[in-house]
C-alpha cells in the first residue's frame, strides 16, 4: 500500500513543478522583454505628466464647480483614475507578445508542450500583471508633486490594489490577443476597448454624475471597480464598498481566466 501511494502522488508532484516551471519561465521572458523595451517605461513617466498636469489643470475649474464630495482637489481626484489608466494601457501592450509569438511560432511550440493551458495562461497574466504593476509605480511617484500625502502603508495597499487590477485587466487582453491574428487588428479591438472603458471608470468625473444609460456600463466596467477602490485608499473615497470592488475584480478575472482557457484548448 506504501509502495501504491508514492506511486500515485509522484507524477502529482511533477506535473505541479512543472507547471510552476513553465508560469515562471513565461512571466521571466515577458519580463525581460518589457525590461528591454526602455519606451514603453518612459510611457510610463510621460503618461502621467500629461494626464495630470494638462488634463487635470484644464478641466480643474470646471468640476471643482460641481463641488466634487467632501472638497477633495480636483488633481487628487483623478489621480487614481491616471493610474487605472497606465494600468489598462500597460496591460493591453503586455497582450501583444501572444501575437508575437504566434507570428514567429513560439505559441505554437508552447501549445504543443506537455503543460497544461492553464499555467501558459497565468504565466502571460502575471507577466503583463508585474509590468502594469511597475508602470503603475512609476506613477505613485507623481503624488508628492501634486500636493497628495501617501503613507507607508497606503502605498503598500496601492501597490497591492494595482496587482489585483493588472491581473484582472491582462486577463482580459489575453482573451482579446487570443482571437487576434494581426497587430493592427489588435490595436483597432484594444482602442474600442481602451478608452470607452477608462471615460466610464470615473477617473476623471464622478459616475453618480453620469446619464442613467450610462449607468449599466458603468456597473459592469471593471475598471470602474479598480479606480474606485485606488480612490478609497488615496483620498477615502469610492462610489460602492471597497469589499464590493475586491470581489467584481477577482471574479473578473476568474471569468477572463476561463473564458482565456477555452480560448487557448481551441488553438
Amino acid at each position: 500500500m506504501a509502495t501504491q501511494s508514492i506511486s500515485v502522488s509522484k507524477p502529482q508532484t511533477t506535473s505541479y513543478s512543472r507547471d510552476l516551471e513553465v508560469i515562471y519561465g513565461i512571466w521571466l521572458r515577458d519580463f525581460k522583454k518589457f525590461w528591454r523595451e526602455k519606451s514603453r517605461l518612459w510611457g510610463g513617466v510621460a503618461r502621467p505628466i500629461l494626464w495630470l498636469l494638462i488634463l487635470g489643470s484644464s478641466l480643474k475649474p470646471v468640476v471643482s464647480s460641481a463641488s466634487l464630495a467632501g472638497g477633495v482637489d480636483y488633481t487628487h481626484y483623478i489621480f487614481p483614475g491616471v493610474i487605472g489608466l497606465t494600468l489598462i494601457f500597460a496591460t493591453m501592450q503586455s497582450a501583444i507578445s501572444i501575437i508575437w509569438d504566434r507570428e514567429f511560432g513560439f505559441l505554437k511550440e508552447v501549445l504543443a508542450a506537455p503543460v497544461s493551458r492553464i499555467a501558459i495562461i497565468i504565466g502571460k497574466v502575471l507577466g503583463g500583471a508585474t509590468q502594469a504593476t511597475l508602470q503603475g509605480i512609476i506613477t505613485l511617484a507623481f503624488a508628492p508633486l501634486i500636493g497628495l500625502t501617501l503613507t507607508p502603508i497606503s502605498i503598500i495597499e496601492l501597490i497591492i490594489v494595482m496587482f489585483g487590477v493588472s491581473f484582472a485587466l491582462s486577463a482580459l487582453g489575453v482573451v482579446i490577443a487570443s482571437r487576434m491574428s494581426s497587430f493592427e487588428g489588435f490595436g483597432t479591438i484594444s482602442n474600442f476597448v481602451v478608452m470607452p472603458m477608462y471615460f466610464l471608470s470615473g477617473g476623471i468625473y464622478p459616475t453618480a454624475t453620469a446619464p442613467a444609460w450610462m449607468q449599466p456600463f458603468i456597473s459592469i466596467n471593471p475598471l470602474s471597480y479598480g479606480v474606485d477602490a485606488l480612490r478609497h485608499i488615496t483620498i477615502g473615497q469610492g462610489a460602492f464598498p471597497f469589499g464590493l470592488d475586491v470581489a467584481f475584480l477577482a471574479g473578473f478575472a476568474v471569468i477572463m481566466s476561463v473564458i482565456a482557457l477555452w480560448l487557448f484548448k481551441r488553438e
